[in-house]
């Protein structure tokens, strides 16, 4: 059997930004702009190398300018690798993977730099001043150039500026303190101050440019969910327009016909008023017809409006199921069928009037749909708790309607009975499942027959509290 989804009143939901989310999200872009600057980075990385070595050389150690050349060149080849991978690998990747991505690679930020920042052991107090000045200046230059570049990823920049500064220092130590002790000028000094300085404001630039660049993201989070929201409650708010006026023009093309049979029969008898016996039954059906119709839409209407709040009680099911007997047994033979009962004494927590109508509704479908064979209603127990049972032999319902048929009006044009009915009752089955918070299944076979279980609170389980009214129906074993 095909289980059925039980559709609720429509609602907006209501959107809000989550912080896990947000934060992941914002994670995501800074991480993609980061390594969007990757290549441009290493593009001018791997000028420089050429340009400081023919500038460097003959007047520094040639073999140690040739091994940090080697050192650099092999590490802007890494980087180009790492980028490669992530392109390959993460580009579309979760905040996590992209993490994990980080941990896993940041060190050649670091270590790239630390050999960029090596290259003041080279010419620092050695080669002429001209070229230490060239030196410094691109040491500066890359400083400058990581806070537009890497400020996006608060751990490459830090550990970039960190090797950069580290190393930068080092050799200015190595050269004062050990390779010529205490021979620096004021000039000396005054550049590792300088270098100091500037590195804790490279620092400090990274770390404003990377909170503004995050806040901005934030900014474009909450932007996107207040947009998403808008969108979704006014997709609902049209979908609510138009299935009011489906609403309306199915109301009035129900209420048209036993009105217009009203007038018809009104005509037939104050012309011939001698077939009074014969007009009064059909003006009386007619007239219950139109009773029928607006009792129902008062009771959607009620039910929508959240005007019926349940008197919640202990409920004797055994009773009830004697009195939906008594009333629907009577129908059930009229079409030649059989009304039978399955009970069991047990009570439950519910409002007795509004499970009545409940069940109710479910029986007078069972009764209307259903040619040869009978109805059961059946109360049984289970793991899940007390569940009533209305099993029908009608002609079932096709997986593809099972959806539509607790909408207003909606009514399957194949089905025998469905021209007696304003396809209402299920709707407002729906309404008063979810205003009892009982939930319902519903399982059918076209040809076969249908089995809706309604689920019930028993006594010993409820009275403090109830659950949330399901938002579907879930699958039950038949």
């Amino acid at each position: 059997m095909n289980p059925a989804v039980l559709p609720h009143s429509s609602a907006s939901p209501h959107v809000e930004p989550d912080i896990l989310a947000r934060d992941d999200w914002v994670e995501v872009r800074l991480m993609r702009s980061f390594m969007r600057n990757g290549r441009p980075a290493l593009h001018s990385a791997s000028m420089v190398i050429p340009v400081l070595v023919a500038i460097l050389y003959n007047d520094v150690n040639n073999l140690g300018l040739l091994c940090w050349a080697i050192a650099a060149v092999v590490m802007t080849l890494a980087r180009y690798r790492v980028i490669t991978i992530y392109y390959r690998d993460y580009a579309g990747a979760s905040a996590a993977r992209l993490r994990e991505f980080m941990s896993r690679y940041s060190w050649t930020w670091t270590l790239s730099a630390v050999i960029w920042g090596a290259s003041m052991f080279l010419h620092f107090r050695k080669a002429p001043i001209y070229d230490q000045f060239i030196g410094l200046v691109i040491l500066a230059g890359m400083a400058g150039f990581a806070v537009g570049a890497f400020s996006a990823s608060q751990r490459c920049f830090l550990g970039y500026i960190n090797g950069l500064a580290y190393s930068t220092i080092a050799a200015v130590i190595y050269s004062v303190g050990l390779e010529r002790p205490f021979m620096g000028t004021l000039q000396t000094y005054s550049l590792v101050l300088l270098v100091l300085i500037y590195w804790t404001a490279v620092r400090s630039a990274g770390k404003r440019f990377h909170r503004g660049q995050r806040k901005t993201l934030e900014l474009q989070y909450a932007n996107a969910m207040l947009i998403a929201s808008l969108t979704e409650k006014t997709r609902v708010a049209l979908e609510a327009v138009q299935t009011k006026d489906r609403f309306i023009a199915s109301a009035a093309h129900d209420l048209r016909q036993p009105v217009h049979a009203l007038g018809l029969y009104a005509d037939w008898l104050r012309a011939e008023p001698e077939l009074v016996a014969q007009i009064t039954p059909k003006i009386v059906q007619s007239t219950q017809a139109v009773n029928e119709l607006f009792n129902s839409l008062f009771d959607l209407a009620k039910l929508d409006a959240g005007a019926v709040e349940p008197s919640w009680q202990t409920v004797d099911l055994a009773a009830l199921v004697t009195e939906l007997e008594l009333q629907y047994a009577p129908l059930a033979r009229e079409k030649g069928l059989e009304l039978r009962t399955h009970v069991r004494q047990l009570v439950v927590q519910s409002d007795a009037l509004l499970l009545k109508r409940l069940l109710g509704n479910l029986l007078s479908n069972a009764v209307r749909h259903t040619v040869r064979g009978g109805v059961l209603l059946a109360v049984r127990d289970g793991a899940d708790g007390p569940r009533i049972e209305i099993w029908d032999t009608g002609v079932g319902v096709a997986p593809e309607h099972q959806q539509a048929i607790f909408r207003e009006f909606y009514r399957v044009a194949a089905h025998n009975g469905t021209e007696e009915g304003f396809g209402l009752g299920l709707s407002i089955v729906s309404r008063l499942c979810e205003t009892l918070k009982h939930r319902l299944t519903l399982h059918s076979r076209p040809g076969r027959g249908t089995v809706f279980r309604l689920y019930l609170e028993s006594l010993g389980s409820a009275g403090v509290s109830f659950p949330e009214p399901a938002s579907d129906i879930a699958p039950a074993a038949v």
